[in-house]
């Protein structure tokens, strides 16, 4: 049996490597060492009057030297929207943090202790995200099944009774939980 060419393009397409394809992304504006984006030719484009109002939610811990890929999604939300022509100011984000990902959210000692001595590299992204507005919120019930106090929580971070309660509060201020 003999498999036409014609058939194999799409195969052809998928074994190209991400590489070439991340070289339209780029960084900033608002975050230049992560969250980059690729600009877009919209059919539909962004409001320049839009307000967005989104809470993430993250549950996997970030691999190990990485920033976690929710919190670095919210910074790629700000940068792209931000390059669409959005003002910073209509982009209030929160993000709670639960589960594994817990630990995401707590200062180096303890991270280092939980982590085989490890570096929080989500850290400096939540730092600069907080400058930027972004609020953060621990799951209080993933806190306490991680030994996590509040002290041990990175400067910024919010203790919420519960990652549950934290998005029927956010959703009664108007945000609307993003999916991705």
């Amino acid at each position: 049996m003999q498999i036409s060419r014609l058939a194999l393009l799409p195969l052809l397409a998928l074994a190209q490597p991400a590489s070439a394809q991340m070289e339209n992304f780029k960084p900033g504006p608002v975050f230049a060492d992560f969250g980059p984006t690729a600009p877009v030719q919209q059919s539909e484009p962004v409001a320049k009057d839009a307000i967005f109002k989104i809470s993430f939610d993250v549950s996997t811990a970030a691999d190990p030297d990485k920033i976690n890929r929710t919190i670095e999604s919210a910074a790629r939300f700000i940068n792209m929207h931000v390059a669409a022509g959005v003002p910073q100011e209509n982009i209030h984000l929160a993000i709670v943090v639960h589960g594994g990902a817990s630990i995401d959210l707590t200062n180096q000692e303890f991270f280092a202790a939980h982590k085989d001595g490890k570096e929080n590299a989500s850290a400096a992204a939540i730092a600069q995200l907080q400058q930027h507005g972004v609020e953060f919120y621990l799951c209080g019930q993933s806190a306490a099944a991680h030994g996590i106090t509040n002290a041990d929580l990175l400067p910024g971070v919010k203790m919420s009774l519960s990652a549950m309660t934290a998005h029927a509060l956010l959703q009664q201020q108007g945000f609307t939980i993003n999916p991705f």
